[in-house]
């Protein structure tokens, strides 16, 4: 782990394309002081491989000594054009939460300086509340229009909450009391927002960090709203060698290939990582995950090839990849192959932790459920209604007409019907009485 103020810098800011204001950090550093930062993710689509960027790069933070916040933005997720419906929302926060801890724990990652926090938690504070208000007066529409352009999705008819994003994201800052935010380069206008305004709302101003964003599998951003785009990070083998294999990988073009990106970006900074920590642990000899076994003390990535194909390549540095690619050395099967193997690997231990976790996949049923799931069909209750008397199953059965009765004794009178005597008696009555 780092040690002087200079080591720590050199940590905290090495693969980064850009940082804007890094004097603050390097005197927070100087004065042996705990540098704070905040890292903040929306919890709208599933989280895809592209995110292992960030957080590899949390990892140097993490090393360096840095307390880091992960800001998981229920209310920003609702504000971006309804990506997450409210009801939605809390489910896919739990699960962002879940897999972002299982994706630090697979790589090695400390987490005794990691803590998590809901926007929800203190975004809809009075404070909070009166802050944005304050902000909103002063803020022009151009301005919050121009700062979120390349985060916040864009579309014909703008809706107001995506001018409210860029603001709420510069507030964050002073109400999760970091030093620096760190993002991706798409947030740069973001960036320089609140570098502008948060000094006008009488609040500090933060430095800020960039990481390089992923080319997607076809080209462009990897997005989770482009399944093409994309590898999710419980895709299973077979899927992410089908997604690789068509992913857009131009023999001897090293500009445009997010194959290629994805190594530079994501595998080899875990090998270097990975290296590291055995270093540190004085784990002599140890091997890259991404090396070959027999691959020469250094590298950190190797691409698998018969001897009859010129035998397996092995790598130390990203440029010497290029090199071979770029020379047409490196074919773009192999190298396809060589990645698929690689994600499959990287991706083991995070499948492996949600198939043995039950709550984590009812969590995951929850926050993105199938959209071609037929709903359940309900059971229709049965009423009882009582059969009417002498029917039903448990009715006693109707016995057989009664037989004739016997032909009747003349020497027996009958006695008269009781009808035809009460008409005797009415008669006499009647005579009686006239």
């Amino acid at each position: 782990m780092a040690s002087t103020a200079e080591e720590k810098y050199e940590l905290i800011t090495r693969r980064l394309p850009e940082v804007l204001g890094g004097d603050q950090i390097k005197a927070i550093l100087a004065e042996e002081r705990t540098p704070k930062c905040y890292w903040g993710t929306a919890p709208t689509g599933r989280p895809h491989i592209g995110y292992f960027v960030p957080l590899t790069k949390i990892a140097d933070f993490l090393h360096a000594g840095v307390e880091v916040t992960v800001l998981l933005a229920d209310v920003h997720a609702f504000l971006d054009n309804l990506k997450a419906p409210l009801e939605l929302v809390a489910h896919r926060t739990d699960y962002y939460q879940k897999l972002l801890l299982t994706v630090f724990t697979s790589l090695g990652i400390p987490t005794s300086k990691l803590r998590f926090v809901k926007g929800s938690s203190y975004q809809l504070t009075k404070e909070y509340n009166l802050d944005n208000y304050r902000l909103s007066a002063i803020v022009t529409e151009h301005d919050a229009k121009k700062a979120g352009a390349e985060v916040v999705k864009q579309v014909e008819s703008p809706l107001l909450s995506g001018l409210l994003y860029p603001g709420m994201q510069a507030l964050d800052e002073q109400y999760l009391d970091c030093d620096f935010q760190f993002g991706g380069v798409d947030q740069r206008k973001i960036f320089t927002f609140a570098e502008l305004y948060l000094p006008r709302l009488g609040y500090k101003k933060r430095a800020h960090l960039m990481n390089k964003m992923v080319p997607g599998l076809g080209g462009g951003k990897m997005s989770s709203s482009d399944p093409d785009s994309k590898i999710d990070f419980l895709d299973a083998p077979e899927v992410v060698r089908r997604k690789i294999k068509k992913a857009f990988c131009e023999e001897g073009n090293v500009d445009e290939n997010g194959v290629l990106s994805f190594v530079e970006a994501v595998l080899i900074p875990i090998s270097q990582l990975h290296l590291e920590n055995a270093k540190e642990e004085a784990e002599g000899g140890a091997r890259a995950p991404f090396a070959l076994e027999g691959a020469p003390e250094g590298s950190v990535f190797s691409v698998f090839r018969k001897e009859e194909y010129g035998g397996s390549l092995h790598y130390a540095s990203v440029d010497a990849l290029k090199d071979d690619f770029r020379e047409k050395k490196l074919h773009p099967k192999d190298l396809k192959t060589a990645v698929a193997d690689a994600i499959v690997r990287l991706l083991e231990p995070v499948r492996k932790a949600f198939e043995q976790d039950e709550e984590w996949q009812k969590v995951e049923k929850l926050a993105y459920p199938d959209p071609n799931a037929k709903p359940e069909k309900k059971k229709k209750v049965k009423v009882y209604h009582p059969p009417p008397p002498g029917k039903g199953k448990n009715a006693k059965p109707v016995e057989a007409a009664a037989e004739p009765a016997p032909a009747a004794d003349a020497s027996v009178p009958i006695p008269p019907a009781e009808g035809a005597h009460s008409l005797e008696e009415a008669a006499k009555q009647q005579e009686a009485s006239s």
